[in-house]
């Protein structure tokens, strides 16, 4: 046990290091004899925190050269207009989304209730998943209200972009009206798609966004790798 709670607390201070900027991206970290000597620990500590990182994808071990900085964690505002691309384009990061599945059904109690809908009446489903610089970064479901926007999927399938999507289907603006965010850990679909372990730390969000009259037209849970991410408040 003592020797597992080492491990984690070489990573997470190594992981609070990189997401300081105190390692930029393509630096080499410390040697695992310097690393040693830093946190008072044999070599074998040290090798599964550097294995930890890597798993998670913020270095990359190269072999007889030593391991480099993969990636800082990015910065992600939550704010009323909370816009994907926008908020990684502005923390230096090239967007890209994949839509995994979408499909329209009958509303669950939960999401007719955060829409404002009633009970059986259809929404549309869309899982995706996000990338920075081609690194996952979020898995996304969103929940939209089929009868006021019949043509959503399809125009999500086109633009790859819930903002384009919904400007095209004639909603120009939205805003955030509620977010409620929680740690979770990582199950086994969710790491396969975020290339984590299974079990390493997500933080979740639920949020309902409306339209300019008020009126919800999107609830949504996205799920960010913690260790990539760091959540911004933005009044």
């Amino acid at each position: 046990m003592a020797r597992s709670a080492l491990w984690k607390t070489i990573a997470q201070a190594l992981t609070e290091e990189i997401g300081a900027g105190q390692y930029a991206p393509g630096d080499k970290l410390p040697t695992e004899a310097q690393l040693s000597g830093r946190f008072g620990v044999n070599r074998h500590t040290v090798r599964r925190a550097l294995a930890h990182l890597q798993e998670s994808g913020l270095v990359i071990s190269r072999r007889g050269a030593g391991v480099y900085v993969a990636s800082t964690p990015t910065d992600y505002a939550l704010g009323q207009r909370v816009r994907f691309n926008q908020n990684l384009r502005a923390a230096g990061k090239v967007p890209n989304r994949q839509i995994l599945s979408s499909q329209t059904r009958m509303a669950t109690p939960q999401e007719a209730q955060a829409l404002h809908i009633a009970a059986g009446d259809t929404v549309h489903v869309c899982d995706t998943l996000a990338f920075a610089d081609a690194q996952p970064i979020t898995l996304g479901r969103g929940i939209y209200p089929a009868a006021a926007i019949p043509d959503l999927i399809k125009a999500l399938h086109r633009h790859q972009s819930v903002t384009a999507a919904l400007k095209d289907c004639g909603v120009a603006d939205y805003t955030r009206a509620w977010t409620r965010i929680n740690a979770k850990q990582a199950d086994a679909t969710q790491a396969l798609h975020l290339r984590i372990q299974e079990g390493a730390p997500v933080l979740r969000t639920t949020s309902v966004n409306v339209d300019p009259d008020g009126t919800p037209i999107e609830f949504g849970t996205t799920w960010f790798v913690g260790d990539r991410v760091t959540l911004t408040l933005e009044s």
